[in-house]
């Protein structure tokens, strides 16, 4: 019986003392602390960087979501690794994982066993490697994941309203490696296994740390470095605060990128340029790792709610060139794609049908926008030199290639596949890419052919979509293509539901209080949506998060590309002046909605909104 439940945990990456021990370890190499449960899967990211150090001849546990309120022994029960602490927040942002729009608290953690909430606290980075600090001063602290990697520079933290200095500066963390991170980790243990000291890890791609501002430290040569502003510099002029992250943002998104520089008080904040994007071969090895694709038999029988909803999915690609101004995909992942190859995709699909629970449908087959798998410049020289947040955005590049033939070819693989009887795309989908006429007439009859396929057998009753808002002016401001284009994908959703004699629905996504947007704006987007015989299920206040374009406009008033003023619903009156007309069917909003329009002169929508 020891035998068996021994084998058992060894598919797994040890997560206590009785799990080290059983593997015979006298010393681990790194551990890693996480704010999510511990679900071995190439979805979280903690179980992704655990896989690829043991790979690399590692010895690595994993401490999930540890009591930082008792007496600390969860940081303290497999000692001091040989090589370092490695810190990861989670999947999601905790602020956003904790509160609302609203800054109300939410009641359900979707990466904690049975969605409890309170096992990890408000920003765990920061939390952890205090405690790991104070628990363990000699041994360095590595920081990574969604939570550092958007606060690597001086950032706008919306639950405190304050300016907020680089995450490593609260930390006391030794080094952040933003993005993902797989290629800087790789670069970092190869150089700590040739016996590098960690604190000569300067020239590492991908990596920020401190330093203090006359010392000297090893770079390379061929990085050009961009002064941003410093933190006190934008603690008094909200302008240079906003006139920063023009450098910020497309230094991330750019091919040959520099290095930035921002001072704090007596150091400063050194943000080495990214990593080119992984090829096919490198993240095929990443995906095709040994993950048991299942939560830690710790859990026992618990659910973990975020697990349940992408167990049966598949990420085929990662990046997203959208750019939109409220997304933080892109200041995360980069905007350039990084594909799986074919071959690797239907090896996971083909794993999962054998999964005991699967029962046929596969939930997913997409990335953080569906539709981008394979797309890149057609002229990769041009990228080179290319400065643009978005490929799409305000137009779609020329140097783009938006042909959608390796998708449906995957898909149409993929349904092939003994045990698959369905697959859907959960993804969101960039309709904008779908209808771009491109002046090659192949490439917009196989559009049109990957839309029909995906409407007729992909969607599983409702395709989700996302056009954000109904004003040109506002979409704009989002970096989002206009709504006209909506028209246009509703016409052919229509064409193809009808001729397939299905009966599936369109469900957009809306956001109220956005930079740019005003009372009338929201009146216009309820009218609008009411002609189209839509009531608004998937709507959201936007909420500001580190490092995006719309949110350095709603601390500063200023757009961060042009420095002219911007308004921004901030009150809560405001915010619900907008809300509540994406609601103008509820009885409770009607004369609320009606006063609204009289006082802003919109009379002449009543009878359009109400009859």
């Amino acid at each position: 019986m020891t035998e068996k439940i021994n084998t058992l945990y060894n598919q797994w990456l040890p997560t206590s003392a009785k799990e080290v021990k059983e593997r015979a370890w006298d010393e681990l190499d790194v551990i890693l602390f996480s704010g999510d449960a511990y679900v071995d899967h190439p979805a979280f990211g903690a179980a992704v960087i655990g896989r690829i150090l043991e790979k690399n001849g590692l010895k690595v546990a994993i401490v999930p979501q540890p009591n930082w309120r008792d007496d600390l022994r969860d940081f303290k029960k497999l000692g001091q690794p040989k090589l370092f602490f490695g810190i990861t927040a989670g999947n999601m942002d905790s602020m956003v994982n904790h509160y609302t729009a609203n800054r109300r608290l939410r009641h359900e953690d979707a990466y904690t066993p049975g969605g409890q909430h309170g096992f990890r606290p408000d920003k765990p980075t920061i939390v952890y490697s205090q405690i790991l600090k104070k628990l363990y001063p000699d041994t360095p602290i590595l920081i990574g994941g969604i939570e550092a990697s958007l606060r690597r520079l001086t950032h706008y933290d919306y639950w405190e309203d304050q300016l907020k200095p680089s995450i490593l500066c609260d930390s006391n963390a030794d080094m952040l490696v933003y993005g993902m991170g797989e290629k800087p980790l790789l670069e970092i243990v190869r150089l700590l296994k040739k016996g590098v000291p960690f604190s000569s890890l300067t020239n590492i791609p991908q990596t920020s740390f401190l330093m203090g501002k006359e010392e000297q430290y090893a770079t390379k040569k061929q990085w050009q470095s961009q002064e941003l502003f410093s933190h006190e510099d934008c603690l008094s002029d909200k302008k240079k605060f906003a006139s920063n992250f023009r450098y910020i943002e497309m230094e991330s998104n750019a091919m040959m990128a520099k290095k930035l520089i921002q001072e704090y008080e007596d150091k400063q904040i050194i943000v080495n340029p990214p990593f080119l994007v992984m090829n096919e071969k490198e993240m095929d090895e990443v995906y095709d790792l040994p993950y048991t694709r299942l939560p830690h038999p710790r859990y026992k029988n618990k659910t973990i709610p975020a697990f349940e909803m992408i167990k049966f999915s598949v990420n085929m690609h990662r990046g997203c060139f959208g750019g939109c101004s409220f997304c933080t995909i892109s200041a995360h992942q980069g905007k350039f794609i990084a594909n799986r190859s074919e071959k690797s995709i239907l090896k996971e699909v083909e794993y999962i049908t054998k999964m005991p629970d699967f029962k046929g449908y596969l939930t997913d087959l997409g990335g953080p926008s569906a539709n981008m798998y394979q797309m890149k410049g057609i002229f990769e020289s041009i990228c080179n030199t290319c400065r643009r947040p978005s490929c799409i955005h305000p137009d779609v590049c020329p140097n783009l290639n938006t042909n959608h033939k390796a998708m449906l070819d995957i898909y149409k693989k993929v349904d092939r596949i003994p045990g698959v009887k369905k697959s859907f795309i959960g993804s969101g989908i960039r309709y904008d890419l779908i209808l771009h006429q491109t002046k090659d007439p192949e490439i917009n009859k196989t559009n049109r052919e990957y839309a029909v396929e995906l409407i007729k057998n992909h969607v599983s009753g409702r395709l989700k979509v996302a056009p954000e808002h109904t004003s040109d002016e506002v979409l704009k401001m989002m970096r989002k293509p206009s709504f006209k284009l909506f028209y246009e994908l509703k016409a052919l959703f229509d064409e193809i539901n009808k001729k397939e004699g299905t009966k599936q629905q369109l469900i957009p996504y809306f956001i109220s209080s956005h930079p740019g947007s005003h009372s009338a704006d929201m009146a216009d987007l309820a009218v609008k949506t009411k002609e189209l015989d839509f009531k608004l299920e998937q709507v959201q206040d936007f909420t500001p998060t580190p490092m995006t374009v719309a949110t350095v406009i709603y601390y500063s008033g200023y757009h961060p590309y042009t420095l002219k003023k911007v308004y921004t619903a901030k009150t809560k009156k405001e915010k619900l002046s907008q809300r509540k007309f994406l609601f103008w069917y509820k009885k409770e909003y009607r004369d609320a909605i009606k006063k609204e329009l009289i006082k802003m002169g919109k009379k002449d929508l009543l009878p359009k909104l109400f009859g």
